[in-house]
């Protein structure tokens, strides 16, 4: 019986770490940018950001196609945001965004 107790408390605590690193990840995945232009009908979006350590690029202003394009619904020219971004192949790609508060 106690042996049983031991094993479903180190589960749940398992499951409640991995729930935290997962948390954290998401956080630290995400990069810091604002919007210089966007075009929501070919769904590209350009960003000036700070580094983005998730694909390895320094910072700059960039092109990245939204993915899927619902993702730039409700942005506009000149919003700050946080987003995730990732590559395949060579294209750039960004999968979510987050409009800072003003």
């Amino acid at each position: 019986m106690q042996n049983s107790v031991i094993k479903r408390v180190l589960g749940s605590l398992i499951i409640c770490v991995s729930a935290f690193s997962v948390s954290s990840f998401a956080q630290t995945g995400m990069a810091q940018g604002q919007i210089t232009r966007i075009d929501t009908s070919a769904g590209k979006v350009t960003i000036r950001h700070g580094e983005i350590k998730s694909i390895d690029m320094p910072p700059m202003t960039m092109v990245f196609t939204a993915k899927p394009k619902s993702t730039l619904d409700g942005l506009k020219v000149g919003d700050k945001i946080d987003f995730v971004a990732m590559q395949e192949n060579d294209a750039l790609f960004v999968t979510k965004v987050v409009k800072k508060s003003p």
